[in-house]
C-alpha cells in the first residue's frame, strides 16, 4: 500500500483514539494539554536578561578593552564557541554524561538523593549542566524540592531548543567565577590575562571547578582547597586520556592565580564612545552581536599591534613635550582603500585627570590653523581659479578690519600657488579665498566631510582658511583619505568616479560593495587631487634631526601641518596611496604654549607613525585621462597669451577654463630701448615693441627682493611723462591704506592716539616721494617709503607725489579706541 494513504489512515486512527480518550477523561486530557503548553513556552525570551559588558575587539578578535556591566559585574556577551580544554574540564567535573542525557541525569539524581539522606542534609544537588543553566537564568533561587522540579521541567525543554554545544556556551558565559566576575571569558582575562582559547590545562581546570565554589578564588583564602580540587580534576582527566602524563604533572605544578588582573585598555576613548552612543556605530557598521538593540561586542577594524605601537610613540613624545607643559596628543590611522580605522588613540595615556586624559581629542572640535589650505587649493584648481604655478598676490593686505599676515611677516609680492601651499603662506590663501568665494568654500568643506561647520559662512569670515573655524581630527584625516581613495582608484575604474569615494570612516571590517560609477567627479576630480598631493609632497620639512631627507627618500608622503592662533593646537596630516594619518598635539583645556607648532610638534609624530607602517613602494599614478597638455606662461604660470614665452605642461582638465596671463604687456620703447614712449611723443615708425612681464608696483616692490632676475619696465621718457597713457600707468601704489578704510587707533597711557604707519611702493628705488596730509606737506621719503603719523580722530586725505608728477590720493578715517 502506498506511503501517503498509510499515513492518512494512521493519523485518522490517532485522532480517533485521542478523541475517545478526551471524551472519556476530559479533565485529565485538558490538564495534560495545559502542561504540554506550559512546557513548550516555559523558557523566557531571552533566556538571560542580565546587563552585559561592552567589549571591543580588534580585527582578529583580540581584546582591546571592555567596560563593566551596568550591575557592576564583568559579564562578557555570549560567544558561539568554547575552548576544547575547558569543555573537557567542565564536563568531567560537573556532568560527565552531559553529551548523552536529555537534560536530566537520573543516575546523578539518585546518587544525590542517597548522599543527602545519608548525610541528613543537602550535600549534592545532582544537577546537570543544563539544569545549572536554568538555575543561572532564574537568578539562583533557594534550593528546594519544588525548585529542583522546575529545573528538571525547564531543562528538558532547553535541550529541545538548543544544541549541547550551545548549552555549554550558555553555562560558560553565565557561571559565577568569584567576586564580580561572571562567565568564562571575563574570568580568563581577569585571572590569567588571556583569551580562553589560550588557557592551559591547569588554567582551564581551575576555571572549571571555580563556579562550584567561587569563594575559593579569593587571594589568601582557601587556596589549598582550590588547589586540591583542581589537581583532582587534572588527575581525572589524565585517567580519561586527555592530557599526557608529563602535561598532567606540569599542570599540577602551575600556581593558582593571584589578585584579578586589569583588563586591556588599548583604545579607551573609542570604547567609551561605543558605550555611550552605540547608535553612532550602528548606522554604517553592521555585523556585531546585539542585545536589546545595544551593541555589546564590537569587532572593530583596529589592528592591535599597530594600536600598541601608536600609543607607545605618543607616550614617548609626551615625555618630551611635557617639559613645555604640553600634555595631550592624539592620532588616528586610516586604511585608504577601505576607509577602515586601523589605530585610534583619542588621547595619550599618562596625561592624568588634571590634564584631561579622558577627553577624546579625535572627535573634539579644535581650531584648524592652516590644515585646511590644501582643500582650498584643490577646490580652486577644480574651479579653474588657479593653476599650480599661477602667481598669487602676496603683499600686505587690509580687508576691512581684518589684516592677515604671513607667519614670518615677510612677503614675496607674487608667489606661485604651489609654492604658497608648500610654504603655507597666509596672505595668498586669504586673497584666494576672497576670489574663490567664502560661501562656496564653506559649502565645499561640508561636502568634503567636515561636520563641525555648523555656523553660516559670515560667522567665520575670511579667517576660515587660517583657523577661524573648528574641525576635528577624525574629519580632517578622513577627508585626505577620501581624496587619496578617489585618486588611487581612478585607473582601476577606467577613469570613472565612485559615488562613495567620499564617505565616513568605517570602524569595522566590511565587505566591499559595488558603488555606482560615473565620469562626473561631482566634487573633486582626480587631476585636482593629484596636483594638490604633488604640492603637499614637497612641503618643507625641518632638518634639525638630520633624518628627514633620508625619510623622504624612503617614503613619499603628501602632508600638511597647522598651528592655531595662540599656539593652542598643532596639527599634522599625511597621506599615501594606502594610509592616512592625523596627529594633534596640545592641551585638552586649550592652554597655548610657546613653540607649539605643527611642524615642530605634530609632524615628527606623524612620520614616526608612518615608519610603523609597511612600505608601499609607489606613488599615485598621474591621472592623464583627467589632464591636458596646454601652453602655459613660463613667468606667470597662467595660460599663455600671445605675448608669453610658453611651455607645454600638464594641468587638470578642470582648470582649462582658467584665465590667460594678465601680467604680460606690450611695451612701446624708444629707439634706444631704455624708455617707454607713446605716439604723442614718438613716431610709431621709430618705436620698438617688446612683450614685458609686468607686476603692479606693490607686488613688484616685494617680488624684486626675492627674484633678482625680474626687470622692471623702463620709465617713460621725460617728454612723454605728461601724456595721458603715461599718467595712467602710475609707478606708485599704496601698501597701507590700500583702500578707503576706517583705522582703529588705540589711545595710550598718556591719553594720546597711537601712531599709524602709512606705506607706499614705487618702481624706482631712487624715487623721491612728497607726502601731504589734508593738503599740508608733511615730509619726503626715499628708498623706504613709509611714515608714522598721528592724525586726529576724523576723516582725512593722504596725497603722494613723486618728482615726475605722478600722484596718488587716498581717503581714510581715524577712529579712536580706548584700551
Amino acid at each position: 500500500m502506498p506511503l501517503i494513504p498509510q499515513l492518512k489512515i494512521r493519523l485518522k486512527s490517532w485522532s480517533t483514539w485521542l478523541g475517545q480518550r478526551f471524551r472519556q477523561h476530559p479533565r485529565k486530557s485538558m490538564a495534560l494539554g495545559l502542561l504540554l503548553l506550559l512546557w513548550l513556552f516555559c523558557l523566557p525570551r531571552p533566556l538571560f536578561k542580565k546587563p552585559l559588558s561592552v567589549v571591543l575587539e580588534d580585527r582578529e578578535g583580540e581584546l582591546m578593552g571592555a567596560r563593566i556591566a551596568a550591575d557592576g559585574q564583568w559579564r562578557f556577551p555570549l560567544t558561539d564557541t568554547i575552548p576544547e580544554k575547558y569543555a573537557a574540564c567542565v564536563v568531567a567535573f560537573e556532568d560527565k554524561r552531559f553529551w548523552y542525557h536529555p537534560g536530566v541525569d537520573p543516575i546523578s539524581m539518585a546518587r544525590a538523593l542517597w548522599l543527602n539522606v545519608k548525610n541528613a542534609g543537602i550535600v549534592s544537588g545532582g544537577s546537570t549542566l543544563t539544569m545549572q543553566v536554568i538555575r543561572l537564568a532564574r537568578d539562583n533561587p533557594s534550593r528546594t524540592i519544588w525548585e529542583k522540579l522546575v529545573e528538571v521541567f525547564m531543562a528538558t525543554r532547553l535541550e529541545l531548543t538548543y544544541s549541547k554545544q550551545e548549552i555549554l556556551c550558555l553555562y560558560a558565559a553565565n557561571a559565577p567565577f568569584g567576586g564580580n566576575v561572571v562567565g568564562l571569558e571575563a574570568a580568563s582575562w581577569r585571572y590569567y590575562g588571556k583569551r580562553p582559547a589560550l588557557l592551559s590545562w591547569a588554567e582551564a581546570a581551575t576555571l572549571a571547578v571555580l563556579p562550584n565554589s567561587p569563594a575559593l578564588i579569593h587571594p589568601g583564602r582557601n587556596r589549598n582547597a582550590l588547589l586540591q580540587k583542581r589537581n583532582q580534576l587534572l588527575q581525572k582527566l589524565f585517567e580519561q586520556g586527555k592530557p599526557k602524563a608529563s602535561e598532567c604533572e606540569y599542570a599540577k605544578e602551575e600556581p593558582l592565580p593571584e589578585a584579578p588582573l586589569p583588563l586591556p585598555q588599548l583604545a579607551p576613548h573609542l570604547l567609551d564612545a561605543i558605550t555611550l552612543n552605540p547608535n553612532r556605530f550602528l548606522a554604517d557598521n553592521k555585523g556585531g552581536i546585539f542585545q536589546e538593540e545595544t551593541l555589546v561586542r564590537f569587532r572593530s577594524s583596529l589592528d592591535k599591534n599597530l594600536q600598541e605601537r601608536c600609543s607607545e610613540i605618543l607616550g614617548r613624545r609626551q615625555e618630551l613635550y611635557r617639559g613645555n607643559d604640553i600634555h595631550n596628543l592624539a592620532a588616528i590611522i586610516l586604511d585608504v582603500p577601505t576607509g577602515e580605522v586601523l589605530a585610534y588613540v583619542g588621547n595619550v595615556a599618562g596625561a592624568g585627570k588634571e590634564h584631561g586624559e579622558a577627553v577624546d581629542v579625535i572627535t573634539a572640535p579644535r581650531s584648524t590653523g592652516s590644515i585646511l589650505k590644501p582643500y582650498l587649493y584643490a577646490l580652486a584648481l577644480e574651479n579653474g581659479d588657479i593653476f599650480p604655478n599661477a602667481l598669487l598676490h602676496d603683499v600686505p593686505t587690509q580687508l576691512g578690519e581684518y589684516r592677515p599676515e604671513n607667519y614670518y611677516e615677510t612677503y614675496d609680492g607674487a608667489v606661485p600657488a604651489k609654492r604658497a601651499l608648500i610654504r603655507s603662506l597666509n596672505v595668498p590663501f586669504v586673497l584666494l579665498l576672497q576670489q574663490y568665494g567664502l560661501e562656496k568654500f564653506h559649502f565645499g568643506l561640508q561636502r568634503l566631510g567636515l561636520s563641525t561647520l555648523n555656523r553660516p559662512p559670515a560667522h567665520y569670515g575670511l579667517s576660515l582658511i587660517l583657523g577661524g573655524a573648528e574641525a576635528n581630527l577624525l574629519d580632517i584625516t578622513n577627508t585626505y583619505a577620501c581624496m587619496a581613495r578617489r585618486l588611487g582608484t581612478y585607473y582601476e575604474r577606467d577613469g570613472r568616479y565612485a559615488d562613495d569615494d567620499f564617505r565616513k570612516v568605517r570602524y569595522q571590517v566590511m565587505p566591499a560593495s559595488k558603488p555606482r560609477l560615473s565620469k562626473e567627479a561631482g566634487l573633486l576630480s582626480a587631476g585636482a587631487i593629484y596636483y594638490t598631493f604633488e604640492a603637499m609632497r614637497e612641503v618643507e620639512r625641518p632638518n634639525s634631526t638630520g633624518e628627514w631627507e633620508l625619510f623622504r627618500a624612503s617614503r613619499q608622503v603628501a602632508w600638511k601641518t597647522g598651528t592655531s592662533f595662540g599656539f593652542r593646537d598643532a596639527w599634522a596630516a599625511g597621506v599615501t596611496p594606502r594610509y592616512a594619518i592625523g596627529v594633534w598635539v596640545g592641551n585638552a583645556d586649550g592652554e597655548g604654549r610657546p613653540g607649539l607648532l605643527g611642524v615642530e610638534m605634530a609632524a615628527p609624530v606623524l612620520f614616526d607613525l608612518f615608519q610603523q607602517l609597511p612600505q608601499e613602494g609607489q606613488w599615485f599614478d598621474p591621472p592623464y585621462d583627467d589632464m591636458s597638455q596646454v601652453p602655459m606662461c613660463r613667468q606667470s604660470g597662467y595660460r599663455a597669451g600671445e605675448l608669453c614665452v610658453a611651455d607645454t605642461v600638464w594641468i587638470p582638465k578642470s582648470s582649462l577654463r582658467g584665465a590667460v596671463c594678465p601680467h604680460h604687456q606690450m611695451l612701446h620703447l624708444d629707439p634706444t630701448g631704455q624708455f617707454q614712449v607713446t605716439s604723442d611723443c614718438e613716431s610709431p615708425a621709430l618705436m620698438q615693441h617688446r612683450p614685458w612681464f609686468v607686476l603692479p608696483p606693490i607686488e613688484e616692490y616685494y617680488f624684486k627682493g626675492k627674484n633678482p632676475g625680474y626687470i622692471s619696465p623702463p620709465p617713460f621718457r621725460d617728454d612723454c611723462k605728461g601724456t595721458q597713457a603715461a599718467q595712467s600707468q602710475s609707478p606708485m601704489q599704496l601698501i597701507y591704506p590700500k583702500h578707503p578704510t576706517r583705522i582703529y587707533v588705540p589711545i595710550d597711557l598718556s591719553g594720546k592716539l597711537g601712531s599709524t604707519v602709512f606705506q607706499v611702493a614705487h618702481r624706482s628705488r631712487s624715487a623721491e616721494i612728497f607726502w601731504h596730509l589734508d593738503g599740508n606737506y608733511i615730509g619726503t621719503t626715499t628708498v623706504f617709503h613709509q611714515m608714522a603719523l598721528q592724525p586726529p580722530v576724523g576723516k582725512h586725505s593722504l596725497a603722494l607725489v613723486d618728482r615726475d608728477g605722478y600722484r596718488l590720493e587716498q581717503t581714510f578715517e581715524i577712529v579712536g579706541k580706548q584700551q
